[in-house]
């Protein structure tokens, strides 16, 4: 965050509460649980197969772990409490269902800002 520009992703929300109220935007993707999990089955099936590199051995005990323990967990549990963390920051909140969706809140985001440069 000492940076002009920053990114922080991942799920770990727990410790943002000053980079949420530094950010100029927060972006929540919250995809439908099916594509969700068929991204994780996805990803599982090529790492199983040699065609993606994973960090760690997939085994059908990760990918259950993965499908019904992480991403139930993360719908359940991590994005309610996402949602009341960034709560006070909401008018900088975006929740979008799919990645392409980030560009276009950016880029208005990127004309408010020109925008109010000028204007100074």
């Amino acid at each position: 965050m000492a940076k002009e520009s920053w990114i922080i992703e991942g799920v770990h929300h727990k410790w943002g509460t000053e980079s949420f109220r530094e950010a100029d935007l927060i972006v929540l993707i919250h995809p439908n649980a099916y594509i969700q999990d068929a991204r994780v089955i996805s990803r599982f099936v090529k790492t199983r197969l040699g065609l993606e590199q994973g960090n760690y051995k997939q085994t059908f005990k990760s990918l259950c772990t993965m499908l019904f323990e992480w991403n139930r967990g993360f719908r359940k549990e991590s994005i309610p409490a996402i949602l009341e963390l960034t709560e006070p920051y909401r008018a900088k909140r975006i929740i979008v269902r799919h990645n392409r969706e980030i560009l276009g809140h950016v880029a208005r985001y990127a004309e408010q800002e020109n925008g109010q440069k000028m204007d100074e």
